[in-house]
């Protein structure tokens, strides 16, 4: 055991991190705790295209796990990671939902994106993006997607409905699917707000037992050897990928991706203390894990993987190194056995999870310069088309062409940094010549 734990020690440096193999194990289940709702909310909504949800659940833990262990072992970060909420159900709902592609076809264009990606990162040209994006873009980008999947999670359940008149409408809040809904964010909400380690899964949980005890949904037993992955590993059509169609989604999944895990990684990392400025850090690894994740989860079959802004809660547990996300991948590999309770969990379990992750990520819209219109105006634009036309990619195509218009129109034009009008300018191509 001493042996094992001077192994550890002399790979992680937890001395000199100021933790321990004890503290570091800690902070992994924590970890694993507040992220591990995604193993049934994931096979939830990609079973909306047509994929065998015993597969997706599969290659969620999957993705997840390798994803956690290249973190930990290559990049050596407390970080987990996991299919990304937002980019899966832009890859569900409107990839395949809206605009009619196989989900073949979106896993293939999840495999060119991440191989983007990983070129991106080791040339340094994601570096470049990232700092000529504006911050209040950014903010608007997690904003929008937060309530992207609040309209997800407000209609699966019932809660909101189609109407000729209105578009949407309340839905009848007394029958037993948007009551347990309901119920389910109340749980949620009230035990994190009690600080209760892993909220999200114990009101999905929760809320799965009561509509099995109410004839709701089925018990199918709670572990058993996992299902195969057949089903959707290795599965994704790279020339269906390369139609024109497909080439703005393309662009939306490396832009977001780039965004989301990039932000997500310093600002778990500077939490930890990991980045310190004039010292060395391994910045430049960890987004080298996250690119190389993505390809591996888009072979696997789902949606693309990223860091999990969760991570933070088992940095502040103490985790410092990549024994923590070590941890995490272990515990994802044994989740694989859950696989019966997962086939349980119904969607009105689920939503109240997906409507309380939208809630929080509206807290990004507190960096948007509200003062400066060329700023706020384009940042409101991102966040609201998102959800009004059902497409992650119409939200970023106005808000990035409003940014560079309206800084133009103003005599502003040289604080729009290149990366802004590169971006822009795709955009404007892909309505001129793909719409």
């Amino acid at each position: 055991m001493e042996e094992n734990s001077a192994v550890l020690n002399a790979y992680f440096n937890l001395k000199e991190h100021g933790t321990s193999v004890r503290t570091e194990v800690v902070a992994g289940i924590t970890t694993f705790l507040t992220m591990s709702y995604i193993i049934f909310v994931n096979p939830e909504i990609l079973s909306t295209t047509g994929m065998d949800r015993n597969a997706v659940f599969v290659a969620t833990c999957l993705a997840a796990a390798l994803g956690s262990l290249i973190m930990g072992l290559y990049a050596r970060w407390p970080i987990g990671m996991a299919p990304g909420m937002g980019l899966n159900a832009f890859f569900a709902f409107t990839v395949v939902g809206v605009m009619g592609f196989s989900w073949q076809q979106a896993l293939g264009a999840v495999f060119i994106s991440g191989a983007i990606f990983v070129v991106l990162t080791v040339s340094g040209v994601r570096s470049w993006l990232i700092s000529g994006i504006p911050h209040s873009m950014r903010s608007a980008i997690g904003a929008g997607i937060g309530l992207f999947l609040a309209i997800i999670a407000l209609k699966s359940s019932g809660i909101v409905v189609a109407s000729p008149a209105t578009y949407v409408t309340l839905g009848d809040v007394t029958k037993v699917g948007p009551l347990l809904s309901i119920l389910g964010f109340f749980i949620i909400a009230g035990l994190d707000g009690r600080k209760v380690r892993g909220a999200i899964l114990i009101g999905i949980l929760a809320i799965t037992l009561l509509s099995m005890a109410l004839g709701v949904s089925k018990f199918n037993g709670v572990v058993s050897l996992p299902p195969s992955i057949l089903p959707t590993f290795l599965q994704l059509d790279l020339m269906g990928a390369l139609h024109s169609g497909l080439l703005h989604v393309i662009l939306v999944f490396v832009l977001v991706e780039v965004f989301d895990a990039t932000g997500t990684l310093i600002g778990v990392a500077k939490r930890a203390g990991l980045i310190q400025q004039g010292k060395p850090s391994r910045l430049g690894r960890a987004l080298l894990a996250d690119s190389a994740a993505i390809v591996a989860g888009s072979l696997l079959g789902t949606s693309s993987t990223t860091a999990y802004v969760e991570s933070a809660s088992g940095v502040q547990a103490g985790g410092r190194t990549g024994l923590t996300a070590l941890v995490v991948g272990v515990l994802f590999v044994a989740a694989l056995l859950f696989a019966p309770l997962a086939g349980s969990v119904p969607v009105y379990a689920t939503a109240p999870a997906l409507l309380y992750v939208a809630g929080l990520m509206l807290r990004e819209l507190l960096e948007v310069e509200w003062d400066d219109v060329t700023e706020a105006a384009p940042a409101a634009l991102t966040a609201l088309i998102m959800p009004f036309t059902y497409s992650i990619a119409n939200g970023l195509a106005f808000g990035f062409i409003s940014y560079a218009v309206l800084k133009a129109l103003t005599g502003r034009y040289r604080d729009v940094h290149a990366a802004t009008w590169l971006v822009a300018a795709l955009f404007v191509i892909r309505f001129a010549a793909f719409s």
